[in-house]
């Protein structure tokens, strides 16, 4: 297939654009700015300032997009700018993005569009697969909005599949990347009170089921992109303590994670998000690392 990707320079995007390509596909990245491709420009990179409409050469033998552009949420403290940066990063370019594809005689035939499961909100211990409701959070309602955002397109015949994307474990960056330091220095420890479910994934299934959504035609609106074990964050903390071998004795207690990390501690770092993969599971995706500690090992190279 052509495939056009957002966000080919992030911690998901820089790992799927070389898997697609040795699968065969032909990828065509599209890029913020000029400055973002200077390294690495290709030929048939659209630069893109997410201020337009895309036009119809541009997008003129897409089969199919892959949307995972938008600000980092966790690169600082959210302030009302920060979050209006997430918002807008996400809302803007996802609206614009549709609207071009809708301007089309002969649209692509699937649309892949980033979500996360904080579209869930703090669900507890309640398992939540892709029917649950969604929360009252920020993050929820980012996702929310940025789901409906793609309904446009479905009505020209696209197939729209939201990957609601868990905690990305991965060697080059993401949340292993900031836990990674403390954990080696033996300062790694429990959140709270390490009750939270999180809800997380391996770099190497992502890109693998994202590309399994992209085959699948049965696959269309939200689907899990999550492992199938989910842990506590206690559980977490013991599996990084027996793969790294250091002790975790340094508890980080609730005041403490929103005196440092303010309202994003609550939906990040407290928030008990415990999701299932019934989508995957159900289409025939199999995990290439289904629990905590093999995909550890994997990533950290252990």
């Amino acid at each position: 297939m052509n495939v056009l990707v957002t966000g080919s320079h992030g911690l998901i995007g820089s790992s799927l654009t070389p898997y697609l390509t040795a699968l065969g596909h032909k990828v065509r990245r599209l890029l913020r700015s000029s400055a973002d491709s200077s390294a690495d420009s290709k030929p048939d990179d659209i630069v893109w300032d997410q201020r337009r409409l895309l036009t119809p050469e541009e997008l003129a033998g897409i089969d199919a997009i892959i949307h995972l552009a938008g600000e980092n949420i966790a690169s600082g403290r959210w302030d009302e700018n920060k979050k209006k940066a997430i918002r807008d990063s996400r809302l803007t370019s996802t609206k614009l993005l549709c609207e071009s594809i809708c301007r089309l005689d002969n649209p692509p035939q699937v649309m892949l569009c980033a979500s996360a499961i904080g579209y869930y909100g703090d669900g507890g211990t309640k398992e939540l697969e892709e029917t649950a409701l969604a929360g009252n959070s920020f993050l929820s309602q980012l996702c929310q909005d940025w789901e409906k955002t793609t309904a446009t397109v479905q009505e020209h015949k696209v197939r729209v599949v939201n990957l609601r994307i868990g905690v990305v474990l991965s060697p080059k960056g993401g949340a292993l990347a900031r836990m990674l330091m403390p954990f080696l220095f033996g300062a790694g420890g429990n959140i709270g009170n390490g009750k939270q479910y999180m809800s997380w994934i391996a770099i190497d299934d992502v890109v693998n089921a994202i590309q399994h959504c992209l085959a699948n035609s049965t696959l269309s609106g939200p689907v899990n992109l999550v492992a199938p074990k989910p842990v506590t964050n206690a559980e977490f903390t013991k599996a990084m303590g027996r793969v790294l071998n250091r002790p975790t004795f340094f508890p980080v207690p609730d005041f403490a994670a929103r005196l440092a990390f303010g309202e994003m501690a609550d939906e990040l770092l407290l928030a008990s998000v415990r999701v299932k993969p019934t989508k995957l599971i159900n289409s025939g995706y199999q995990f290439l690392y289904p629990d905590i500690d093999s995909s550890l090992r994997h990533v950290l190279g252990k």
